[in-house]
Parts: structure tokens; C-alpha cells; sequence
């Protein structure tokens, strides 16, 4: 790469507004992916875990205290409950009953605002089984429309495992919060040609690796383009952000 091609920030489609436009609207709702249209971004991550009967919601966390104004286990909970809970009126009075959406909810809302969606398969105790979580997000998934993009992220190497096995068509994501040693084994163990590290983890020798290796490196969760200027031209595919509109505008 020359220095005349040397990138100075990502494109357009490189910036994912981490759980929606998280830093404006209540995280991994439609008024955060709505919020994140409206800044310009092209797509969202967003997380994906089950309830007590099997039904897929966005949600990164195993209960709903954090981010809801009710309490309790995702295990404990049934679709029946979603009506009661408002996972909008903690973040801001405005936000006062946005609901917890499930994920046939937001795949339609994706298709519907010209969204694409990097998928984090959250695994959680109470899952019956890794099987019927993967299934339960791909069927929701084959559902949405022709023109919605869909990558899959995890923690997991093993979930990644068996939604290949299940779809080969989906870009795979592996997350780490920082690169183990033995990296190469276990993307290709997947097989996965996508990392999503955490940014504080990221370094010129592992990017430049990582290109010599055909792999994409996208860093979460940067709010900052100061924090990523430096990486950029060493190979830095991407960014996952609270607030699109820093790296958008």
C-alpha cells in the first residue's frame, strides 16, 4: 500500500452502530437501529439470546435489569412478558415504552430501514442447547429481506462452528477481547476469515499479520477516531460504535 492509498478512516459500509446508535437511544432496540439509519450508518450490531421458551430477543445481557425498567432472568422469562417490559424509559423519559424486541421483530425493522446486521450470538446457562440457539437465530434470519446483509458474530468459537455448519453463506466473526496466541488455529478451525477485537488490543504486528492472512480485522467499541488513527493504514477494516456519527460526518 503506498502512501497515497493509505486510509485515513473506514468507508461508509465499515462503521457498525454497536446495539443501534447506542449512545443516542436505548441499546438493541428499533429506536436505536431507527437512530442509527437517521446518522447515515448502513449497519447495526446487535445481540441475540433466548428466553425461557425458546424465543429469540435482542438483548446483550441474561436479564433485563440492566437495560429495562423490570427485573429478571432471561431463563425465567416467556414471550408473554415482553409486553410489560419497557426497555426504553431508563435511557431517557422520551424513550418511555419502547419495547424489548424480538428478533422477528428487528429483522423486519432491518428490512424496512435499509439495514444490515452484524448478529452477536450471546450464550447464555440457561440455553436448552447450543444447537437450538444457532437454529432458532438462523431460521428468524432466512426471513429477512433480499436486500439485508447479515454477518455472525461470537465469543464462541463453537457457535460459530455450528451456524457454518448450518449456513455457510454468512460472514463469520470472531470476537476476542484480546488476540490469543494461537489465533490462526482457531479461525481457521471455524472456519472464520473475520476478527472483531476489542480496540485497546489492536497493534500494527497483529493487523499486518492479519492482511498477510487474508483475515479482516474490525475494532469495537471505539467512539473516538483518534483512537484509531494510528491502525488504519496497517490493515484496520472497520469499526463498531456506540455513536456512527463520529466516524460518519
Amino acid at each position: 500500500m503506498t502512501r497515497s492509498e493509505q486510509r485515513s478512516g473506514p468507508g461508509r459500509s465499515e462503521v457498525q452502530a454497536h446495539r443501534g446508535a447506542s449512545a443516542v437511544a436505548p441499546e438493541n432496540t428499533i429506536a436505536a437501529f431507527r437512530a442509527a439509519a437517521e446518522q447515515g450508518a448502513e449497519w447495526v450490531e446487535l445481540d441475540v439470546a433466548l428466553l425461557g421458551d425458546g424465543t429469540a430477543v435482542v438483548i446483550h445481557d441474561a436479564s433485563v435489569d440492566r437495560c429495562s425498567s423490570s427485573k429478571g432472568n432471561l431463563g425465567d422469562l416467556t414471550r408473554s412478558d415482553l409486553d410489560k417490559i419497557d426497555a426504553g424509559a431508563w435511557f431517557a423519559p422520551r424513550f418511555k415504552g419502547e419495547p424489548l424486541p424480538m428478533l422477528a421483530q428487528a429483522v423486519s425493522a432491518l428490512g424496512e430501514l435499509g439495514l444490515n446486521a452484524n448478529v452477536e450470538i450471546k450464550q447464555h446457562p440457561h440455553h436448552k442447547s447450543l444447537d437450538q440457539l444457532v437454529k432458532t437465530v438462523d431460521d428468524h434470519l432466512r426471513a429477512r429481506a433480499a436486500q439485508t446483509e447479515i454477518m455472525i458474530s461470537s465469543f464462541d468459537a463453537a457457535a460459530l462452528k455450528r451456524m457454518h455448519e448450518i449456513n455457510p453463506s454468512y460472514e463469520l466473526a470472531m470476537l476476542w477481547s484480546k488476540v490469543p496466541d494461537d489465533w490462526r488455529e482457531v479461525l481457521r478451525s471455524i472456519p472464520a476469515k473475520t476478527v472483531h477485537l476489542g480496540y485497546k488490543s489492536l497493534s500494527i504486528g497483529f493487523l499486518e499479520e492479519a492482511v498477510r492472512h487474508g483475515i479482516k480485522v474490525r475494532a469495537w467499541t471505539s467512539n473516538d477516531p483518534v483512537e484509531l488513527a494510528s491502525f488504519w493504514h496497517a490493515g484496520l477494516t472497520g469499526v463498531i460504535t456506540d455513536d456512527p456519527n463520529v466516524y460518519l460526518s
